[in-house]
């Protein structure tokens, strides 16, 4: 009796299937389509932000409450699950064109120096620089800046997290990436590139679409793009996992599930 709000940045936009792992197959059941919302409501290359996942969030929820239906927020991105669990609406941070030209001119080290001397490292993505930079700049904007907090709807919640053993969740991640390369990833990057997308727009998504992107434009051979795909896949599992316990931190309680037969759906 629950339909499911996505909490995932990339999943949000058309035609990225494979790479953000959709797998809307796995919403057909026996009994029916399980009914799912924030996915496929954005067209490629269109800018979204987790002050617009707040309200959409909130218009979806309301409605599904309203119609006598349980809610499963499933996901993802860290930042978007906190930011409507929290009791604070996320302001949005306007662009910084001056500080953005300054930053491009620093390495990719001077950035991450930036961010650990200002204590930033566990709310920002540092898959590419072009990240790092935004990440610094909503930083810099937020210490500097005084500015009016709006409460937000309360609601209660149980937050459910997945935790398998370290090596189980390497092998599962490994296994996944080859299993959507064979389903046709590099296919699906190069028709986005064809359908107009920027190869820069398809690098600032950072993971799959970043580093296929790299092999199809030459910067990297294929096996040299799988090798270090692979890799930082396996960084992002564990920077998000960095973050859900600095959610822990800030009073979130989450309870961490290592095998499915430690959850008992009844229980919630």
């Amino acid at each position: 009796n629950a339909e499911i709000i996505s909490a995932d940045s990339r999943q949000i936009f058309k035609k990225m299937n494979i790479g953000t792992g959709k797998d809307l197959n796995e919403y057909q059941t026996e009994s029916g389509i399980v009914s799912y919302h924030l996915i496929d409501i954005c067209e490629p290359g269109e800018k979204y932000n987790v002050s617009r996942f707040q309200n959409d969030f909130f218009e979806v929820f309301n409605d599904i409450k309203k119609r006598g239906k349980k809610v499963i927020l499933c996901g993802g991105t860290g930042l978007y699950i906190q930011s409507v669990l929290s009791d604070f609406w996320q302001i949005h941070v306007p662009i910084n064109n001056e500080l953005r030209i300054e930053l491009e001119m620093k390495t990719r080290l001077e950035l991450e120096n930036i961010i650990q001397k200002n204590n930033w490292q566990h709310t920002i993505d540092k898959s590419t620089t072009k990240r790092l930079i935004r990440g610094i700049e909503i930083g810099y904007f937020l210490d500097s800046n005084e500015y009016v907090k709006k409460k937000q709807t309360r609601f209660s919640f149980h937050i459910l997290g997945l935790n398998p053993e370290l090596e189980i969740r390497r092998n599962r991640i490994s296994e996944r990436l080859i299993q959507r390369l064979k389903e046709g990833l590099v296919d699906e990057v190069q028709q986005l590139l064809h359908n107009g997308l920027s190869s820069e727009d398809l690098i600032f998504y950072g993971l799959e679409y970043k580093y296929i992107t790299e092999y199809l434009i030459g910067v990297f051979t294929y096996d040299e793009m799988v090798s270090k795909l692979e890799i930082a896949i396996h960084q992002y599992a564990k920077r998000q996992m960095t973050f859900f316990r600095s959610m822990e931190k800030k009073g979130f309680e989450i309870n961490w599930i290592q095998d499915q037969n430690d959850f008992l759906v009844n229980n919630y």
